[in-house]
């Protein structure tokens, strides 16, 4: 009777720790930094704008200010610290370095992933990810070849990792081409990154695959549209915040969001929640249309401390 009774017990602990292993969320955040940029010059890049010499006169003191400020966006995310963070406009391995190894994250343990793209002005997309919660089996940068009259652009950032739970992640980091010059006129350097992602997919939409980052266009428009009908669906189309972001992006007084997250039907169930991260420190009052908008770090050419014009996407993954 004894030995039936501890093989009991230990059968219930085994199911106990199995059940507690497939409820492990994992938490995925995305960011835009809006020129995280160091302070010295590349001669390879257009980055004189941000040097201490320059237009916004980018010091030492202001770098370490912002790092220290997307840290604090990205530890607001959530109550636990986020498994992965695909973050947009960040310069190069210095700077990733300075954030995971110097800043307020500097005990948050992330390793990164970045791009070496031919962006005239050196912006790169990145990967922080928690080893312990995700670990990279192998990563690529897919280049995107560029239309006539369109700049080069970021590369997208490929990862495929497995998570703590034992499954296989795929995921795409991108920030597409701006809406510089207008938004027809650009569209077809957008949609291009859109044929290049889509083709990179098609052959594994039945894996549990993750597209995060800024897409300069919203969810109505073609470039997500074309996403959508590959099979994609986009889980922060109605994320919102606590403190009055109807969305991650303000322009003229509308709610709407830029950065968009979206996942293959197969991992669609494991979706828990998406919102917007709107923290009253990433906030500021909109004196022209009333509320709030994202605090950015200038505003124009005034510089007031603040993280980004666009505000973080957060989403929790629960496998059950």
């Amino acid at each position: 009777m004894r030995h039936r009774c501890l093989a009991l017990l230990l059968l219930t602990l085994c199911l106990a720790a199995s059940q507690g292993l497939r409820a492990q969320p994992l938490t995925l955040v995305e960011l835009n930094c809006e020129n995280l940029f160091d302070c010295r010059h590349d001669s390879l890049k257009q980055d004189t704008e941000f040097l201490p010499q320059g237009a916004r006169h980018w010091t030492r003191s202001k770098y370490w200010r912002k790092l220290n400020a997307v840290g604090q966006a990205i530890l607001a995310c959530s109550d636990r610290l986020p498994s992965l963070v695909a973050l947009c406009e960040v310069e190069n391995d210095t700077v990733l370095h300075d954030l995971t190894r110097r800043s307020l994250l500097r005990n948050a343990g992330y390793e990164y992933l970045m791009t070496q793209s031919a962006d005239v002005r050196g912006l790169d997309v990145a990967l922080l990810y928690q080893p312990a919660h995700f670990r990279p089996l192998c990563y690529e940068t897919i280049a995107v070849p560029p239309l006539k009259g369109m700049r080069p652009t970021r590369d997208i950032l490929y990862v495929m990792g497995e998570t703590q739970r034992g499954d296989t992640l795929r995921l795409f980091i991108l920030h597409a081409p701006s809406r510089y010059g207008g938004r027809l006129q650009s569209q077809p350097f957008r949609l291009r990154v859109a044929d290049v992602l889509g083709r990179s997919t098609d052959s594994i939409l039945q894996k549990q695959v993750i597209i995060a980052g800024d897409f300069n266009d919203y969810a109505d428009d073609k470039s997500l549209q074309r996403l959508e009908q590959r099979g994609f669906a986009n889980i922060t189309l109605a994320a919102k915040g606590c403190h009055g972001a109807k969305a991650n992006y303000r322009h003229e007084g509308l709610w709407r969001s830029l950065d968009h997250i979206l996942v293959s039907p197969t991992l669609l169930p494991a979706v828990d929640t998406a919102y917007v991260c709107d923290e009253p420190f990433l906030l500021e009052d909109e004196p022209k249309y009333g509320g709030c908008r994202p605090r950015r770090t200038f505003r124009g050419y005034r510089y007031q401390r603040g993280v980004s014009d666009h505000l973080p996407l957060v989403v929790r993954f629960l496998w059950k």
